[in-house]
């Protein structure tokens, strides 16, 4: 039986991510090549994402400051999910949709790249950051089921995973961003 679970498990990530991936290849080197750019330029990279999406963005976060592969410099990552004093001020006032925007807001200028990950469905907190980039002239970029819909303005590039699958999305989501980290390194260090 749990021979039978592994096997099964991972036949369907496999067979979700080798086509998606091969067919996203061109997102994924204009992502690469616009965060070179943008380093190279002063700018930032922004995290968000909510439930057990913040905590991959968190882990990105970290793995963009301090390294994947190589001894290198942190390149500016900054996750908007580790703040639980600024979410409970928010719930108070009933504004907990507020988290993520209030401090991009603070933080982000028009340089910078807001990154949210989400699942079948985008939250109001993911809803309010895709917004607020937007209003500051930040880049955006989704990944997210492809069933998730965005009831503002379409992020600028979008990765949209086709399945409903939590664990998958949450499997594909953590493989996508440790991909970008890596190319990323790549381009920026010559590995």
């Amino acid at each position: 039986m749990t021979q039978n679970r592994i096997s099964e498990t991972v036949k369907q990530q496999m067979a979700l991510l080798d086509p998606f991936l091969l067919t996203q290849e061109g997102v994924l080197n204009d992502l690469t090549h616009h965060l070179v750019a943008n380093f190279h330029h002063g700018g930032r990279l922004f995290l968000s994402g909510s439930g057990p999406f913040g905590s991959i963005a968190s882990l990105l976060g970290q793995t963009f400051i301090h390294r994947q592969t190589i001894e290198r410099p942190a390149l500016p990552a900054i996750a908007l999910t580790n703040d639980a004093g600024l979410a409970t001020f928010l719930a108070a006032d009933d504004q907990s949709n507020q988290i993520f925007s209030r401090q991009l807001r603070a933080l982000a200028t028009a340089q910078d790249t807001l990154l949210h990950m989400a699942g079948t469905d985008i939250c109001p907190a993911g809803q309010e950051v895709l917004a607020t980039a937007h209003q500051l002239g930040c880049r955006t970029v989704l990944i997210s089921s492809n069933h998730a819909e965005t009831t503002t303005r379409a992020p600028d590039l979008s990765l949209q995973i086709p399945t409903t699958s939590l664990p998958r999305l949450l499997e594909g989501s953590l493989l996508i961003g440790n991909l970008l980290c890596s190319l990323v390194e790549g381009e920026l260090f010559g590995i």
